[in-house]
């Protein structure tokens, strides 16, 4: 069901076709919040539009359509992005690796957490540089959030590691 509010979410930002969500999926979401294929995208795009959710805007060559949010998909999501999450779901299978941890050996643990460690820190220093860029370009706060979030996610991870690495070595 996500993904259908994570398309609405993008169309809201500008009209796009699915080519182009697809890239947005690739660039953005698929590393912080969710992963959509091009088979997934496309069906959810047309049973939006069968919703009253989208629109076609623009047909182009190739059968290129371009999307756009409607009123009534903007209320849609207004009204999920309010709505409390009594029961939250979380699919994050690297998270998933980590809660397993348990089951390798010491030494394959220490790797892993230093791998952890280092990809955490250099995607926080990523981050951490493209928010400071689109500060500077004026970006209005809220747009700068969602990667405020992820840089801090980031950070906590990269503290984790080296803290679940001190733990190991003083065993």
């Amino acid at each position: 069901m996500s993904l259908r509010y994570a398309l609405l979410g993008l169309l809201a930002e500008a009209p796009a076709s699915g080519y182009d969500l697809a890239r947005k999926f690739e660039r953005n979401l698929r590393r912080y919040a969710w992963h959509a294929q091009h088979s997934q995208i496309y069906p959810e795009l047309n049973r939006l539009a069968a919703d009253g959710l989208a629109a076609v805007v623009e047909e182009g060559p190739r059968g290129r359509r371009t999307f756009a949010i409607t009123d009534a998909g903007r209320d849609e999501l207004r009204r999920w992005v309010l709505d409390p999450d009594d029961d939250p779901v979380v699919r994050n299978e690297h998270t998933l690796k980590l809660f397993l941890l348990s089951t390798l050996d010491v030494e394959d643990a220490r790797k892993m957490l230093r791998q952890q460690a280092e990809g955490s820190l250099q995607e926080y220093e990523r981050l951490r540089a493209a928010i400071t860029e689109a500060d500077r370009g004026g970006r209005p706060p809220v747009e700068l959030f969602a990667a405020e979030l992820g840089a801090r996610y980031f950070l906590t991870l990269h503290e984790w590691a080296r803290w679940a690495l001190q733990r190991l070595d003083s065993e």
